[in-house]
């Protein structure tokens, strides 16, 4: 990964009698980077997966009061000092994000005070000498949250460019370590529509000028001399930042730039995370299904489309229920850390706070120490990033429960729901209004199946208002089927209204652009036990023919049980224009796949097919996208007992792989230890596996010594480990024949 810092030079070491290797770096001073080592140079999601969780310094250099340095205290904040930074560190952060309000900064022609980028810097610097990630923003600036916003932007424009202009200039050194945020939330300031896209909203004209302003922000600073212009990481938000909103998400055009991410908010679900009237005593069921949708809703927009997130700002208010916040936030980062984006917590240490909604109090600053019950939850989300069955972008990890309903059809059917909606089109927003009294659903769920953004429902009394919305507490994603529960529907109405009794009709609303099928009142939902969460095991095999496949299984036990797995079989790219190979399994099963390869990120080019009745299914994929620099790639088979038996044809997992004489090359058999495919295991195959270890740029091993070399717990890749236990083949303290070692076999030579 990308050090922090910038002239780095890998120099290896190497003595073949202990095979000690080394690497060491030549760190360059903060204000000499002009040197940038391509090998170092990680891609948007590297960047983003790499940031983990964040912290913000909110209220401080972000503040409007006052004047001069003194701005960073007007709103009641100590100075941000080194300590403050090594606080956020030492509890396991390394993003920080820096709300920086500008224009109170500016002589008259535009020009930023020198003294307030010198602070900047300095709470940067601090930063990377904690080798953390910095994300500096343009925070609530008012020549951009104006009433007038979408009309403004000739305005806007200019004053953006200028800003940003500066501001990449004086950090053109920083390496991608330092992301640069476009704008903070971006809105029509003291309109009715300024959070939200009410029907009076001029919703496409919003939507246009805050593109237009991500794109002028983009091509401002890849137009400023740096080493880095083209590849640091810029983010760039919808409107208002909302990440709660799939209308407002969808309404981001994100600039044609591998380097440009979205930015998000999402304090939610925002009952329990801010809004005072809000239920806050526990983190109920509905609570957790709410913000899976919300969260889930962000990975469709972006991440399922290739575009990396960061969600900039997220809290739960402190209203002294610690055990609830925990439970959020175990929830929260385990669903953010599946679907693959970093979260950045909204701290203003307003402990206290008269507005209780606005009390995100974490780190107190006057003593640099963490509050003991605002810590437990930085704690919880600590846990999470440490649990190794939650994996980075798995996004099959779900903390919510699952229940079985009955079929739709059998349900009785809500009429004149059906429809093309789109939360961003004026009178399409959402279905007719359809009368319906809670009598006819209480104890039942509403159901409504559809493709597209989630749906919500709003109730309305006889004169059209006491509006309430209400989400949905369980989504059957195969299904595609989404159901309201009676008893979420009386809370959330007698909270605004009353007496449920005045609740008189319901409309679907879309979530951005929804296509409802059907809606209908059935049974409520049965409640399914939770399954445990997903083991995994790996093992080769070497087949006849030299063919040695690698099968990762995940394996959920307990109600829904559940196993995937990916059956792996390394091959050469010798310059085909297809890959051909035979899948052997089940007669008549559905398989899939995808041949895999590393280009800078890992990619694919997926296949699928049904095996024939003689127990074989021929596959022949087109690899002529794969660029020629691209030599080792893997045949993969993507098999689960869980897809949808109503689709899929005959479910088995396959059992074999193999790839014929017509195929890719696929190397010989196994020769554990020769990494170097001499024919012969000693030291230098040793040397070998440390050199591609340390230094893969120079130096690599084939698709076959790859196989060769992975002599401890094989399976699981090359490590120090694979050099080590040759080493004592070369000291004749084990034998060639006792290749593979497991880890523990290995450790116990060690003693």
């Amino acid at each position: 990964m990308f050090n922090k810092s910038k002239n780095v030079k890998r120099i290896v070491s190497i003595s073949a009698a202990a095979v000690c290797m080394m690497s060491a770096l030549n760190f360059a001073p903060l204000n000499d980077r002009q040197v940038v080592d391509a090998a170092d140079v990680m891609t948007a999601f590297e960047i983003t997966e790499d940031m983990k969780i964040g912290w913000n310094y909110g209220n401080s250099l972000d503040a409007t009061g006052g004047s001069g340095l003194d701005t960073e205290t007007s709103w009641g904040n100590p100075k941000c000092t080194k300590e403050t930074i090594k606080a956020v560190k030492d509890k396991g952060f390394n993003t920080v994000r820096l709300p920086t309000t500008w224009y109170n900064h500016m002589n008259s022609d535009g020009t930023i005070d020198p003294a307030w980028f010198a602070r900047v810097r300095e709470i940067i610097d601090w930063c990377y000498e904690e080798d953390m990630y910095v994300i500096l923003n343009i925070h609530h600036e008012e020549w951009i949250n104006r009433a007038d916003f979408d009309t403004a932007y000739d305005e806007m424009s200019a004053k953006l460019k200028s800003v940003w202009t500066q501001i990449a200039t004086e950090f053109m050194d920083y390496d991608q370590h330092l992301i640069f945020e476009g704008m903070n939330e971006p809105r029509a300031a003291g309109t009715e529509y300024e959070w939200w896209l009410a029907p009076s909203a001029p919703k496409e004209k919003l939507f246009e000028v805050v593109n237009k302003l991500n794109q002028d922000f983009v091509d401002t600073v890849r137009s400023v001399d740096s080493p880095y212009k083209d590849t640091r990481l810029l983010s760039c938000p919808p409107y208002c930042a909302s990440g709660s909103d799939i209308g407002m998400m969808s309404g981001l055009e994100i600039p044609d730039d591998p380097y440009v991410a979205a930015s998000v908010h999402a304090y939610s679900p925002y009952s329990f995370c801010m809004d005072k009237t809000g239920d806050h005593s526990t983190f109920s069921e509905t609570y957790a299904a709410e913000l899976e949708s919300i969260l889930k809703n962000i990975r469709k927009t972006f991440i399922d489309n290739d575009i990396p997130v960061i969600l900039g700002e997220f809290s739960a208010s402190n209203y002294n229920n610690t055990e609830a916040r925990c439970e959020w936030a175990t929830t929260y980062i385990s669903l953010a850390k599946s679907y693959g984006f970093p979260c950045v917590l909204w701290d203003n240490d307003a402990r206290g706070n008269s507005d209780q909604s606005e009390a995100h109090d974490y780190l107190d600053r006057d003593t640099n120490t963490w509050y003991e019950d605002s810590g437990q939850v930085v704690d919880a989300m600590m846990n999470v990033l440490a649990d190794d069955s939650i994996a980075w972008g798995a996004k099959d990890f779900t903390t919510q429960k699952q229940y079985t309903h009955d079929d739709i059809s059998k349900g009785k059917e809500i009429a004149n729901t059906a429809g093309d909606y789109d939360s961003g089109v004026e009178g399409k927003e959402g279905s007719p209004a359809q009368i319906i009294k809670f009598s006819e659903f209480d104890g039942k769920d509403i159901a409504v199946q559809y493709t597209g953004g989630d749906p919500e429902l709003a109730f309305m009394d006889e004169g059209w208002g006491g509006w309430t919305t209400v989400k949905p507490y369980y989504i059957d994603e195969k299904k595609g089927i989404a159901y309201f529960s009676s008893d979420d529907i009386k809370k959330a109405w007698e909270n605004n209204n009353g007496d449920v009794s005045g609740l008189n009709s319901v409309i679907i609303r879309a979530n951005g652009k929804t296509t409802v099928v059907k809606a209908a009142i059935v049974n409520k939902g049965v409640l399914v036990e939770t399954p445990d969460k997903p083991t995994t095991t790996t093992t080769t095999v070497s087949g006849s023919g030299g063919e040695t496949t690698t099968t990762t299984t995940t394996t959920t036990t307990g109600s829904g049980d559940f196993t995937f797995e990916v059956v792996k079989l390394p091959i050469t790219l010798t310059g085909e224009k297809t890959v051909k190979f035979t899948v052997e399994g089940t007669p008549t099963a559905s398989v899939g796949g995808g041949i895999c390869y590393e280009d800078g990120e890992w990619a694919s080019i997926d296949w699928s097919g049904n095996i024939g009745s003689d127990g074989k299914l021929e596959v022949e994929v087109d690899i002529s996208k794969i660029p020629s620099s691209v030599k080792d790639a893997e045949i993969q088979i993507w098999w689960s007992n869980v897809w949808d038996s109503d689709k899929e044809v005959g479910i088995d997992k396959p059992a074999k792989v193999s790839v014929g004489s017509s195929g890719t090359s696929t190397g010989t058999d196994v020769s554990y230890g020769d990494a170097d495919e001499d024919g012969e295991v000693n030291i230098n195959d040793a040397v070998l596996i440390m050199q591609t270890i340390a230094n893969p740029d120079k130096y690599s091993l084939k698709s076959q010594g790859k196989i060769n070399a992975d002599v401890v717990d094989a399976g699981g890749g090359i490590t120090n480990s694979d050099a080590l236990a040759i080493q004592y083949i070369e000291s004749k303290t084990i034998q060639i024949a006792d290749l593979p070692l497991t880890a523990a076999q290995l450790e116990s030579l060690n003693k």
